[in-house]
């Protein structure tokens, strides 16, 4: 069987450069897309201000991720190639080449087009300038009363050194001339505890040409009435000029765990170390003069080529504040999420109603976020916590947020009614340590055992387990899912999750839990593929398999839903797969280094790319199987972290009209999308469908929606 499809493997190299797109600059043109998103006019105003400040937030999270990592590599020595042939100093020129002409075109953007839009429909975002007296008189007064108390200006001369400037922190530079005649330097930094976005009194009502009414609000850059204002700061001395600017830091954080003698602690560490991480980005207005450019770049230790001038805000992200308006019509309409049929009856407040554990006896029970509401998961958690018939409950917590229902279940399953809880906190969920650490100790505190995860993995999977005594027999009932326990992320991610109490599942389930709490050298499982134990072998084995049934005549067809697909071997392995003539279909959100399309390589792969409303985040892997169609669906994406340094897992679809779900009402609408999805051309570049003449518009995440609405 190997010798069939090696023989078509060999029709060229596999591993040429030309068949490698470099991931950070996928990510980048990732975030292009969902640029055009905030520039689709037919997207609600509102929604397009959200994507445009998510776009300002990746970029950020990019370069204190990515780019902090890479500037990492380099100082370090690394003359690693990517396999798109490229070395890290022209990865990082290239970065910054693609990534400042998106900064720019974003705020270009906001200028002429959404903010011009806003103030169509009394939303006005004005400059200090452009304010009336009378406006300016409230501003200046809100300055005395709120804004001056909290302002420490801060010298720079030679009895006193540069000031810290923190992470993500907007500051101004201020020149200060002293009644000698010599200018002095000083820094302020604008309070992250005060809105970005100062709002000029209260809204009033307002009338739009077409005679809509609406109320009009104001607003104006707090970090502009600052500058106004500035000289109050410096009583007795003359301002000369103020200057914004934004830093980035980088965040990479290098655990080294093996020598930590606690883990906890040591994520405590390094949440504060964040805030000191190297600079990696400084953002400038394009006015501000060399010399006071001079100073900062000397002082921060900023080379030139991490220096991005731009016109515009330099703290995009802050736009997001206007979203919270209440203008309903500026907005989608609200999601209502529908409670599956076979729960509806379960309501754990009412012990007369029907019993969670039985209902999921009678069948696997299936959910798709967020148009199938989060409330059974936390249901499912809090029926656990008071059925006297339940012994345990094992749960992984990956990012859980503030205020979580789920925490609270598992806090009075252990607090209220003497439950064993045991739950793995990942501390090292990145940007989420300090909820996770809070939630952990809290979870110690009442009694909870606590795990932190293996050394040198982190535990990335979407696992609940409830132990139940029924009769003389232990019976285990699961949740297993593609999103973390967060309600409020689950109103926006798109996620699959699965209720069931399959026995092998569940014997698998408790073996993984005793090999992340205990000590175990397992290195097989009933049904679950687990990384790193598992999951990227049989993965390969599933594709040559495919491969090989496609050689003897069967159709081979392979559907793969992810958020990225990075991982050299997997795509090295779908070439193969498209040499042997395998249909594949990719639903790629994010990052792909694969190319599609290219002759005698992968002209038999198509790969789109799905961005709108809602963040698609479920994994979802098909494969066709000679006509026994096999589908695992979980928390792992095709990229190296996931099948080698983190514990993902992937979860069977074995029930036949579930099967047929996923494929035909899940996985087909992707493939139909004809209005919202991008098709990657074979030089890597995506191109927006269009229907074709005579065929019916699909939006998928709208047909989903519809589904729902009708269902409600």
């Amino acid at each position: 069987m190997a010798e069939s499809y090696n023989k078509a493997a060999q029709k060229g190299n596999l591993d040429h450069p030309d068949y490698y797109i470099n991931r950070e600059l996928s990510l980048i043109q990732f975030q292009w897309r969902v640029f055009e998103e905030a520039q689709d006019p037919r997207n609600p105003l509102l929604e397009r201000v959200k994507f445009l400040a998510i776009v300002a937030s990746n970029l950020t999270e990019f370069f204190m991720v990515r780019v902090g990592s890479l500037r990492m590599q380099r100082d370090a020595g690394v003359v690693e190639i990517t396999p798109d042939g490229m070395g890290i100093p022209k990865l990082l020129a290239e970065i910054r080449r693609e990534s400042l002409k998106l900064m720019q075109e974003c705020r270009n953007f906001w200028l002429s087009t959404l903010q011009p839009a806003l103030a169509r429909e009394g939303i006005r975002v004005l400059n200090y300038s452009q304010l009336a007296r009378r406006q300016k008189a409230y501003v200046d007064d809100y300055f005395d009363e709120i804004i001056y108390p909290v302002l420490t200006p801060l010298a720079f001369d030679p009895g006193r050194p540069f000031p810290h400037i923190s992470n993500l922190s907007l500051n101004l530079a201020v020149l200060i001339r002293d009644p000698q005649g010599e200018d002095r330097f000083a820094r302020v930094k604008v309070p992250p505890s005060l809105p970005p976005l100062l709002p000029v009194g209260k809204p009033t009502p307002g009338r739009s040409r077409s005679g809509k009414q609406y109320m009009v609000y104001t607003f104006v850059w707090i970090s502009q009435v600052i500058a106004a204002n500035i000289g109050k700061l410096f009583p007795g001395m003359e301002v000369v000029e103020t200057h914004p600017f934004h830093i980035t830091r980088n965040a990479d954080m290098i655990i080294q765990e093996l020598e930590a003698i606690d883990l906890l602690e040591m994520m405590e560490e390094n949440v504060r170390k964040r805030r000191f991480g190297e600079v990696v980005r400084l953002l400038l207005n394009r006015g501000m003069p060399e010399y006071i450019k001079e100073i900062l770049a000397e002082n921060l230790k900023v080379e030139s080529s991490d220096t991005y001038l731009v016109n515009g805000p330099l703290d995009l992200m802050s736009i997001n504040q206007i979203t919270k308006i209440d203008r309903p019509d500026l907005k989608e309409k609200p999601i209502v999420p529908v409670i599956p049929p076979e729960l509806r009856l379960v309501n754990p407040d009412k012990e007369e109603t029907e019993d969670f554990f039985t209902i999921i006896q009678k069948g696997n029970i299936l959910l798709h976020h967020p148009y199938d509401s989060f409330t059974p998961v936390v249901d499912f958690l809090r029926a656990a916590a008071r059925d006297p018939h339940v012994l345990a409950i094992k749960q992984t917590l990956y990012r859980v947020g503030n205020n979580s229902p789920v925490v609270k279940a598992l806090l009075e399953a252990c607090r209220d009614y003497g439950k064993q809880v045991a739950v793995l906190v990942e501390l090292k969920a990145r940007f989420d340590e300090e909820s996770n650490i809070t939630w952990a100790r809290l979870l110690e505190q009442e009694g909870v055992h606590v795990i932190y995860g293996l050394p040198g993995l982190k535990t990335h999977s979407k696992i609940a387990l409830v132990v139940r005594q029924e009769g003389e027999h232990i019976q285990r009932y699961m949740h297993l899912g593609t999103g973390n326990y967060n309600h409020i992320t689950a109103q926006i991610y798109e996620d699959l999750g699965m209720f069931t109490c399959d026995n092998e599942i569940g014997a698998d389930v408790s073996d993984l839990f005793n090999y992340l709490t205990g000590y175990s050298s397992l290195n097989t499982f009933r049904k679950l593929l687990v990384a790193p134990v598992n999951l990227r072998a049989h993965f390969e084995e599933m594709i040559r398999r495919e491969m090989d049934l496609q050689m003897r005549g069967s159709k081979g067809h392979l559907i793969f839903k992810m958020n990225s697909l990075v991982d050299i071997p997997m795509i090295r392995l779908l070439y193969e797969a498209s040499q042997a003539g395998v249909q594949i279909d990719l639903i790629v959100r994010g990052m792909c280094s694969l190319k599609p399309g290219i002759k005698g390589v992968s002209e038999n792969i198509r790969v789109r790319s799905i961005v709108g409303r809602f963040l698609e985040h479920s994994r979802i892997y098909y494969f066709h199987s000679g006509g026994e169609e096999v589908i695992w669906v979980g928390s792992a994406d095709l990229m190296p972290r996931n099948l080698n340094q983190r514990v993902e897992v992937l979860f069977p679809i074995e029930d036949s009209q579930m099967v047929r779900r996923i494929r035909d009402d899940i996985l087909q609408v992707y493939l139909d999308d004809n209005t919202s999805a991008r098709i990657m051309q074979p030089d890597g570049s995506y191109r927006r469908i269009q229907p074709g003449e005579g065929e019916k518009p699909l939006n998928a995440q709208h047909w989903f929606l519809a589904r729902s609405r009708n269902a409600a």
